[in-house]
């Protein structure tokens, strides 16, 4: 029952995000949009299903006496558009049978290695062929040789760079833009702010908005400017990711992409709160799930089969869209290089033990489900910290109430980082993170996009215990807490500095104690109406037993606590603390614990 209520809560929550982080206050149309969703679906199933194949099988005519050819290769064309059906090759007499996308008329032409003494255009027979199961028939054609065959051009080289496309992301994200821009003026062309259609832009508000501003804080709902704008930057960074380019080439792309949506997607003025979350968190964001889906897709060994596609389409939709619309090109793989990786997925049922929030929460029990990823773990002897994000922290969670449903999501990931060591046991990677934090119970949400300085290591404290951790300290904007509601806006934004304190010490395969502490101190500086500061902290303590296998159970113990002071309001002083029994799946069975001493083996 407690996984049913959970999974029900994320299906939700997800859909809610898919559905509505392109639009302000999508609530409203709630209906509108699923409908539209569900139309395009049932016609590509409609299509796929009305489509029909069939198979062509024959023989080529005296193949190894035609002059000394032991090998031909038999491509199929579409006769009137010369698209590509199917090909094979064959040293013998029988050709297998060869599988075409849809029937009708086709060209077959044959090929072979250049051999100087054959000409270009010797004609070899082929006989009559027809496709399986149909009564018809593929009247006999001639066979041209070629005597240089058109080969294939490589794909992507992620090492090189060779083959990388600047122009195909540059098309398709003002594309996405335009079509998002299209399909927002059809399902709310009634949403108005200052007496003017959001949707209604044209060259004149684009101009004005570009040349003129202003720039401000715009008053649209915590989950959309802080959820949905940063998922919405993540599929800019998805299209530049996945056409070849590096994080810090995909990041301009991202900027740029937020910065037109800014001044031409909309009638509204420009917003430097989303400036900030689109074009920077949602680099971020999008560069976890990039990785993410291309360790998914690296994992298949071979070729990626359906399911692995299609996970990482679900992952990164920009990265399967690439992978699908133009083939060989985009099908290489972003190597990982082989990174050091601990994940987890936990279950979870907590009751309120310590509450001074007023009435906002009720004291019933939560439901939590939540994901982990620690990728790149330092240690490991072969492995190096040159680009973006080879080192990164994902968490993903939801809780849910009785009444209540929220999302914690936290992404770290080094940007410029060193690796370092000190004597056998200890060894570490240190430089510049970005990150990007939401959380949103009703009282104390809070996001923020953030520059930091810090360190992520590990120490051997014994043969069998070592003790992982990250420290962090930066500052960027954020945003949070609750204040009289300005529009659909009822939290500060301000100058924000951050701090995270993470630890994880691991008793070899048995268990592992678990502490965070992250706290956000959001200024008056440079911030929105009413001025004010805001500091709200998340402390987390658990301990986890591994039972069986990769199974585990624990206890967790998480407290949340809001101080704030505005001049023009009263402060606050809030606390909330929850008390929860989880099942934990574990994806390493020594809990992440990284090897690399002489003599020692895990």
């Amino acid at each position: 029952m407690f996984l049913i209520r959970a999974c029900l809560s994320i299906l939700r929550i997800v859909s809610g995000i898919v559905f509505e982080f392109p639009l302000k206050r999508a609530s409203k149309k709630s209906k509108a949009i699923p409908a539209v969703l569900f139309e395009i679906a049932m016609i590509a199933v409609c299509q796929w299903a009305f489509a029909q194949e069939g198979n062509i099988s024959g023989s080529p005519m005296d193949l190894t006496g035609n002059e000394g050819i032991e090998a031909v290769t038999v491509t199929v064309r579409v006769a009137n558009t010369s698209a590509l059906a199917g090909t094979d090759t064959t040293d013998e007499r029988e050709i297998d049978p060869l599988g075409i996308p849809f029937l009708g008329n086709c060209t077959f032409l044959a090929s072979k290695p250049a051999d100087d003494s054959m000409s270009a255009l010797d004609v070899i027979g082929i006989s009559d062929m027809s496709p399986s199961g149909s009564a018809d028939t593929l009247t006999k054609q001639e066979a041209w040789l070629s005597y240089r065959p058109r080969q294939p051009k490589p794909g992507l080289s992620w090492e090189t760079g060779a083959r990388k496309s600047y122009l195909i992301p540059a098309l398709e994200i003002p594309g996405f833009i335009l079509g998002l821009n299209a399909f927002n003026r059809l399902a709310f062309h009634d949403e108005k702010e200052n007496g003017k259609r959001v949707y209604s832009s044209n060259f004149s508000t684009f101009w004005n908005h570009l040349i003129h501003g202003p720039w401000r804080y715009d008053t649209d709902g915590f989950h959309m400017n802080q959820l949905g704008h940063p998922y919405q930057g993540s599929i800019y960074h998805g299209f530049s990711r996945s056409a070849g380019l590096d994080f810090w080439e995909s990041l301009g792309y991202t900027f740029v992409s937020s910065f037109l949506w800014e001044t031409a997607g909309e009638t509204t003025n420009p917003s430097i709160n989303d400036q900030v979350a689109s074009g920077i968190a949602g680099s971020f964001f999008g560069e976890s799930l990039f990785r993410m889906a291309s360790l998914l897709l690296e994992d298949g060994g071979g070729k990626p089969g359906f399911w692995r596609e299609l996970g990482a389409a679900v992952l990164s939709p920009p990265t399967g869209f690439n992978r699908l619309v133009f083939g060989d090109r985009f099908k290489s793989v972003f190597p990982s290089r082989n990174p050091a990786i601990f994940q987890w997925v936990q279950l979870g049922e907590g009751v309120i033990v310590n509450k001074r929030i007023g009435s906002n929460i009720n004291n019933r029990s939560q439901t939590s489900l939540s994901y982990s990823m620690s990728y790149g773990l330092p240690g490991k002897p072969d492995y190096d910290y040159k680009r973006p994000f080879d080192y990164f922290q994902f968490d993903l969670g939801v809780v849910a109430f009785s009444r209540d449903d929220y999302v914690n999501f936290m992404t770290q990931g080094s940007l410029f980082a060193k690796k370092y060591e000190l004597g056998n046991s200890y060894r570490g990677v240190w430089g510049l993170y970005g990150s990007f934090d939401y959380a949103s119970p009703r009282t104390f949400h809070v996001s923020g996009t953030t520059a930091s300085l810090g360190t992520t290591a590990q120490w051997w404290l014994a043969p069998a215990v070592a003790l992982q951790g990250t420290i962090l300290g930066g500052i960027g904007l954020g945003a949070g807490s609750e204040i009289p509601r300005t529009g659909d806006r009822d939290y500060h934004y301000g100058a924000t500095g951050r701090g995270l304190l993470a630890l994880r010490l691991i008793f070899g395969d048995l268990a592992m104690v678990d502490m965070m502490g992250r706290g956000h101190y959001i200024s008056s500086l440079g911030g929105s109406k009413p001025r004010g500061s805001e500091t709200i902290s998340n402390l987390e303590a658990g301990l986890t037993f591994r039972i069986y296998g990769h199974h585990a159970v624990g206890v967790q113990y998480a407290a949340l606590r809001r101080d704030s002071r505005y001049p023009s309001l009263f402060d606050t002083h809030q606390m909330l603390g929850t008390f929860s029994l989880l099942y934990t799946l574990l994806g390493d069975t020594r809990f992440g614990a990284v090897e690399w001493r002489n003599g020692y083996h895990l």
